[in-house]
């Protein structure tokens, strides 16, 4: 990798908008009852599967920030070996990875019974469009090389 080719600053001035419209997209999921730490387990899983450095870094320090406990984030990678997550992050980490890797396969109606089970439809709702605005913040910030935050969240 060679620095990046559109600064993460320099994207926020050109594309406030953009930028606006994913942090209210994600606001939308906090501010609908699902637990933070579910949900940044869920963002560091697709950032893994996207191989997205910077998002991998940030939602592992607010991760961390919240409370998550550590093994959770280490094992997160291989969350379907662990023990350790409860069915309802089991369900949200199987979705994350079926909407993540949705291309060409579609989402199974196995898939789609195991987080209906896990989550209420107005819970679904809001975790789907979380997992689909962490996939649109990947895709910026492995197109543009945004470097790793620091040990605090930028």
């Amino acid at each position: 990798m060679s620095g990046a080719r559109i600064e993460r600053s320099r994207f926020q001035e050109i594309a406030p908008d953009v930028v606006s419209a994913l942090r209210n997209l994600g606001q939308a999921a906090l501010n609908s009852g699902l637990d933070a730490g579910l949900l940044e387990l869920v963002k560091l899983r697709a950032s893994q599967i996207n191989g997205c450095v910077f998002c991998i870094q940030y939602h592992l320090i607010e991760a961390r920030r919240l409370g998550v406990a550590g093994q959770k984030l280490d094992l997160a990678v291989a969350w379907e070996e662990a023990d350790i997550f409860t069915p309802r992050e089991r369900a949200a980490l199987a979705w994350t990875e079926a909407l993540t890797e949705i291309a060409g396969i579609g989402i199974s109606d196995e898939d789609f019974e195991e987080v209906r089970d896990a989550f209420s439809e107005a819970e679904l709702a809001h975790l789907t469009a979380a997992i689909g605005t962490i996939n649109v913040w990947n895709r910026i910030a492995v197109a543009f090389r945004y470097d790793p935050p620091g040990p605090t969240p930028v």
